[in-house]
């Protein structure tokens, strides 16, 4: 039995460039891991079948799940005899703007990299990974990293100031899509990622706060009034700086003291339900 954790991610800036040919857009964004995780184990199976166990009901265990298509991935990469029996244990929420998914496929190419004693680098199963989602190849190195292209071509970065992460999920979710087409690319938007770089070099919490910095959140806003309420609960209750994560609806907020983190997560628990404390990782 092997075991690997799904760390979620945040984005500490996220700027939208241009629209491809492809259909996607060309992005450029910083994210960074926090302690908020998934649990996968990996057994090896006699047959070639994947089986996925999942503890939540509502979450598919076929081939809408990335840690299944991941799965499939490495199998047919590596021609693998065996199949394997995943079972994931959900903490990160769906449809958050955390990767918990994307999370889970990397774990799950990290697990049966060791399960089957492939030896095969990071790097390599990054590139690969890129075949089933964006997301999922800077969440094979779980780090800290500026990501461009569709999310896929990764520098690594130095890891953030040590903070305490107040991460709280609205009910209602958004569509990617949706986000990504409410977009006007020729409306301006400042994005710090240049200060934001800056911050990490030099390991400033100050300025990384300062920077945090997202184009979706507006879009993302202006259809779920809740992201901006749960932003100005977190600023006006002492977040050193507070931030929609990817396409959202979750927020964070930064808070360098214990007991200020938890003022911020007793005052956001009051309106919201998916709330957490936890620790950046990076």
């Amino acid at each position: 039995m092997i075991y690997e954790t799904a760390s979620a991610k945040i984005n500490l800036t996220l700027d939208t460039l241009y629209k491809r040919d492809d259909g996607y857009h060309e992005v450029e964004m910083i994210m960074t891991t926090i302690d908020l995780n998934d649990r996968l184990s990996f057994e090896k199976r006699n047959d070639q079948r994947i089986v996925l166990n999942v503890d939540e009901t509502f979450i598919p265990s076929d081939e809408r799940n990335l840690a299944y298509r991941a799965a499939l991935l490495m199998m047919e990469a590596y021609q693998l005899k065996q199949g394997v029996t995943i079972t994931l244990e959900k903490n990160i929420p769906v449809a958050a703007g955390l990767a918990g998914g994307s999370s889970d496929a990397a774990a799950t190419m990290r697990g049966m990299n060791r399960l089957f004693e492939l030896n095969r680098p990071l790097d390599e199963l990054s590139a690969l990974s890129a075949e089933i989602g964006s997301d999922i190849p800077f969440c094979v190195y779980g780090t800290t990293a500026i990501c461009r292209g569709r999310g896929e071509i990764l520098e690594q970065l130095p890891k953030p100031p040590s903070t305490w992460v107040i991460v709280a999920k609205p009910q209602a979710g958004l569509s990617t899509p949706e986000i990504y087409g409410g977009l006007d690319l020729n409306q301006p938007f400042p994005v710090h990622t240049t200060q934001c770089l800056q911050a990490l070099e030099n390991n400033d919490y100050q300025m990384m706060c300062e920077s945090l910095s997202n184009r979706l959140e507006p879009v993302s806003m202006a259809l779920q009034p809740e992201i901006a309420k749960i932003k100005s609960n977190m600023l006006n209750n002492g977040a050193d700086g507070a931030l929609m994560s990817g396409s959202g609806p979750t927020v964070y907020g930064f808070a360098q003291r214990e007991r200020q983190a938890r003022h911020i997560y007793n005052a956001v628990s009051g309106c919201c339900n998916d709330v957490y404390l936890v620790r950046m990782l990076g």
